[in-house]
């Protein structure tokens, strides 16, 4: 449970839809106030889904329109909440509420496809593969990855697999990978691409290693208290947190190792791809508040 609250807490914490809200607010002040304010909003927004779905699991369906079995029994728990709506409430509401949801999936998938063409278009084609590349040159190539992106995420659909599992996915890479990177970027001076590299190989190999139901991989290293249910292992250590725990740890050694290596000439500055060098000087591994200062 520990391990769950940590990855839904601390995960959501590395979303860019968090940090696009957050940085585009006008002061310090809102950007806090906002954190505060959705932290009390997001439990008062969960009541409404616990009372429909406790409506649902209530309700003798065989007295409905819709009928018996009752939607989980025939595998259509994932959309109970249009069912309900559809055959729970008079047809005015019904069509105002499924309004309300396919208006809020657009809205999201909207901001989703935005948001992942303009990173892939900004971080890795403007600065890795074409940083000659002319504004117009960036425009189309937005287009072309919201293009791409829909057809992508409109073939995860067709799966035979709830699309909750994806988000559940997003939220466990979020917190093992994205999570450790953000932290150790703002916090400790050491840390560069290297590390940043073994920051993301190791936690996944640790995950992957470790199994994942969601994926149907079965455990080939076991925890402590890992065992055998139904056949089928079941790990009850924190792996997510065990693997974020990983990834800091191969962030700061790593960077830290690369950064020695390359300034003590261990290692021919050809090879420092990420100008390691360039950048400073080694320095122990302290938070950025009470780093040294190096000597110029």
């Amino acid at each position: 449970m520990i391990d769950d609250f940590l990855n839904f807490g601390l995960g959501g914490v590395a979303f860019q839809a968090f940090h696009q809200r957050v940085l585009s607010t006008s002061s310090t002040a809102s950007a806090k106030l906002s954190c505060f304010v959705a932290a009390f909003l997001i439990l008062v927004f969960a009541i409404p889904p616990v009372l429909l779905g406790a409506a649902a699991a209530s309700t003798d369906w065989n007295q409905t329109t819709y009928g018996s079995p009752s939607p989980y029994e025939r595998g259509e728990a994932a959309v109970t909440l249009p069912i309900t709506l559809q055959h729970l409430t008079p047809s005015f509401i019904s069509i105002i509420g499924i309004g309300c949801i396919a208006a809020a999936v657009m809205s999201s998938a909207d901001s989703v496809l935005l948001s992942a063409a303009s990173v892939f278009t900004t971080n890795i084609y403007k600065n890795v593969l074409r940083p000659q590349a002319s504004e117009k040159e960036n425009q189309w190539v937005v287009r072309v990855s919201v293009l791409v992106m829909g057809v992508i995420g409109t073939s995860l659909t067709m799966l035979n697999n709830s699309i909750i599992i994806f988000w559940f996915l997003g939220t466990e890479v979020a917190y093992i990978l994205v999570f450790p990177e953000l932290l150790c970027v703002l916090f400790f001076n050491i840390s560069n691409g290297y590390g940043a590299i073994m920051g993301v190989l190791t936690p996944l190999m640790l995950k992957l290693l470790s199994g994942d139901p969601l994926l149907g991989l079965e455990p080939v290293l076991h925890f402590p208290g890992c065992t055998l249910e139904d056949g089928v292992y079941v790990q009850y250590a924190p792996v997510k947190t065990i693997s974020m725990l990983s990834a800091i740890a191969a962030i700061l050694l790593f960077s830290y190792l690369a950064s020695v290596l390359f300034n003590k000439g261990v290692l021919p500055e050809k090879w420092d791809v990420f100008q390691v060098k360039a950048q400073h000087s080694p320095v122990p591994l302290s938070p950025v508040g009470g780093a040294i200062e190096e000597k110029e």
